[in-house]
């Protein structure tokens, strides 16, 4: 049985708004956007870009032991166990 389908509205620019529509099947490609960027959601944060004071503390302990590392193939950041070294 396939889900019932709801539908969600936001609000954009009218620059964005003006690509958005002229796309074939912009709401296909607006639900693979989504559920891409859901993917790459911050573990901590949860998208918000925002850690809790609680999360920091936590953060504090992992960081005594890691670092952020530029890797030098894709140049992204990454976190680095300093004890493997």
């Amino acid at each position: 049985m396939k889900k019932k389908q709801k539908i969600v509205t936001f609000k954009m620019d009218e620059d964005l708004y003006d690509i958005i529509t002229a796309m074939p099947n912009r709401s296909e490609f607006i639900r693979s956007a989504i559920t891409s960027a859901l993917g790459t959601i911050c573990p901590l944060c949860n998208g918000k870009g925002i850690l809790t004071h609680n999360q920091k503390n936590h953060w504090d302990d992992i960081a005594d032991e890691h670092r952020i590392t530029r890797c030098q193939k894709c140049n992204e950041l990454f976190i680095q166990c300093s004890l493997a070294e």
